[in-house]
């Protein structure tokens, strides 16, 4: 059995996808069950910080796909209590959908994560993956509509990846046993700039890149999300950008993919309709 969690989510819901048709079971554990559409055997109402859920969840559950939900930053308290429950539950392999330089920077709430499950007593995989395309698609959709990109990076580079390529890899972790740690990103680091030209290029309306300050950053993501962990956790991943630590290009998932990952030109281009 295979638990997905955040299985709603941009990558959650891709791995359901790359799951479906293999021999092993999936179990969907996401918050709202009425909003999960895609494909399992089980779907399970799941909450990380409502112990009630853990049990009926983590029950035969030999694998497991974790997905930190963005608005909880507290590792210790929010995250652990259910990772410890599905320990004592007899899950033996966890996936965990990270964020690159994780195993560097000990302020990412991912890196708390990694350093719990390292002294679990489970096999591990750590899909240490850079800013996904899809941000552009979901949570930047509506600048994009309006003509800019606001984001605090600087000039800095991004090795930009699509949340599809890392499923195909989380899926396969999950059937194969691949464990390990991977850093997983795009085939080439391009700066907001570069980006904003190639969405000029591709939609039928000029996108500019206003590279605001932190604290403009922060003040409009507060008044858009009214969470400020979350405002503080997108402003750090930019503050990465900022400073030239996001723009490194690996070769691992273009290793296990067995091709090259797919270009921000190429998702541009097929995901045009996202920004009509």
């Amino acid at each position: 059995m295979i638990l997905v969690t955040g299985a709603t989510g941009t990558v959650g819901s891709a791995v359901c996808t790359e799951l479906e048709g293999t021999e092993h079971p999936v179990r969907a554990a996401v918050r709202s069950p009425d909003r999960f559409d895609g494909p399992a055997e089980e779907v399970i109402e799941f909450d990380f910080t409502d112990p009630t859920t853990y049990r009926e969840t983590f029950d035969g559950v030999d694998s497991l796909f974790l997905v930190r939900p963005p608005q909880l930053s507290r590792v210790r308290r929010d995250i652990v209590p259910a990772l410890a429950a599905a320990v004592g539950a007899g899950v033996e392999h966890v996936v965990f959908l990270s964020v690159i330089g994780a195993d560097r920077n000990p302020m990412v709430p991912h890196a708390r994560i990694e350093s719990w499950l390292d002294d679990a007593g489970v096999e591990t995989t750590y899909l240490r993956a850079s800013f996904f395309m899809q941000n552009l698609t979901t949570v930047h959709r509506e600048e994009v509509l309006d003509g800019e990109l606001f984001v605090p990076a600087g000039d800095g580079a991004t090795s930009f990846v699509d949340a599809r390529d890392v499923a195909v890899v989380g899926a396969r972790a999950l059937t194969e046993g691949l464990t390990g740690a991977y850093d997983l990103t795009g085939p080439e680091a391009l700066d907001y700039h570069a980006v904003a030209a190639i969405l000029s290029a591709t939609l039928d309306h000029d996108v500019r890149y206003t590279n605001p300050s932190l604290v403009r950053f922060l003040w409009r993501r507060y008044r858009i999300d009214r969470n400020p962990s979350k405002a503080a956790v997108m402003a750090g991943i930019y503050t990465t950008a900022r400073l030239g630590l996001a723009g490194r290009v690996t070769d691992d998932l273009k290793t296990l993919l067995g091709r090259a990952p797919t270009d921000f030109e190429t998702f541009t281009r097929e995901h045009r309709e996202m920004w009509q």
